[in-house]
């Protein structure tokens, strides 16, 4: 397992240096689902990159990536890859985006990485080894009261077309929190939870390749990750909360409401 999350550091980092050398680029900018679902042609460069990288040093793995199609694998082993988590961001020049790549052994969570190549923040973890930032420790926070907690959320891709489901939970917990963060990542909303900088996340609808990474962060730094009923969270995304453990009873009430 080590050897794999050396590789998926070794591609995180070649990834996010391509990413930072042309934040400041003209870039290429298409729409994918709806008219604010950008992708760029940075997004596929590095996408193309890591399928690169991986299928040369592991011919046999499986791998799934947000800008390509799905390719099988034999040897149980899966890459589960978002090669610029906050494209928006990226396409406007705000600099919070991230390159996630997660490691998927028989169908469970063994590795992941979450690279911010404009702060050179590299979140890591395997499981039973931990979490770490840069190589040092990381531990969620001790918040234990929701009035005291720095919360993280997102919204969907059609918040233009519908009235989101998420702004009535948005709205309880903006009554009930300390603070409400929107910045765009979801796999950094993930790490920040992993190294105590936020205390808690919710979002319905993401895809496997943003809480591939993101997941097993929280869950080795010490934290609590579920669906909004208590139960696994989905490898699917949907529905995905995750929080330093003490604060975790809380929000899900919120969220059943």
């Amino acid at each position: 397992m080590k050897e794999l999350l050396e590789l998926a550091v070794a591609l995180a980092r070649e990834a996010g240096g391509v990413a930072r050398s042309r934040f400041h680029d003209p870039r290429t900018i298409r729409t994918k689902s709806s008219e604010i679902d950008l992708v760029t042609d940075v997004d596929h460069a590095l996408d193309a990159l890591i399928r690169e990288r991986i299928r040369a040093a592991r011919p046999d793995d499986a791998l799934l990536t947000e800008e390509n199609t799905a390719q099988s694998g034999s040897s149980g082993v899966r890459w589960v890859v978002d090669p610029l988590d906050g494209t928006t961001n990226y396409a406007h020049a705000f600099p919070h985006f991230a390159i996630s790549i997660g490691v998927e052994v028989d169908g469970r969570r063994e590795a992941g990485v979450v690279y911010d190549p404009m702060r050179d923040e590299l979140f890591s973890a395997l499981r039973g080894g931990g979490a770490q930032l840069n190589g040092a420790p990381i531990r969620v926070s001790e918040i234990g009261e929701l009035k005291r907690a720095l919360l993280a959320t997102g919204f969907a891709y059609d918040v233009h077309k519908r009235r989101t489901e998420n702004l009535p939970y948005f709205e309880r917990f903006i009554g009930t929190a300390q603070a409400i963060r929107r910045a765009g990542s979801a796999a950094l909303d993930f790490a920040y939870v992993a190294c105590g900088r936020f205390d808690g996340y919710w979002e319905l609808h993401l895809a496997p390749w943003d809480v591939a990474a993101g997941l097993l962060l929280v869950e080795e730094a010490g934290g609590r990750t579920s669906d909004f009923d208590a139960g696994p969270a989905p490898a699917t995304g949907e529905r995905i909360v995750a929080s330093n453990g003490h604060v975790h009873a809380a929000m899900i009430e919120l969220l059943r409401v």
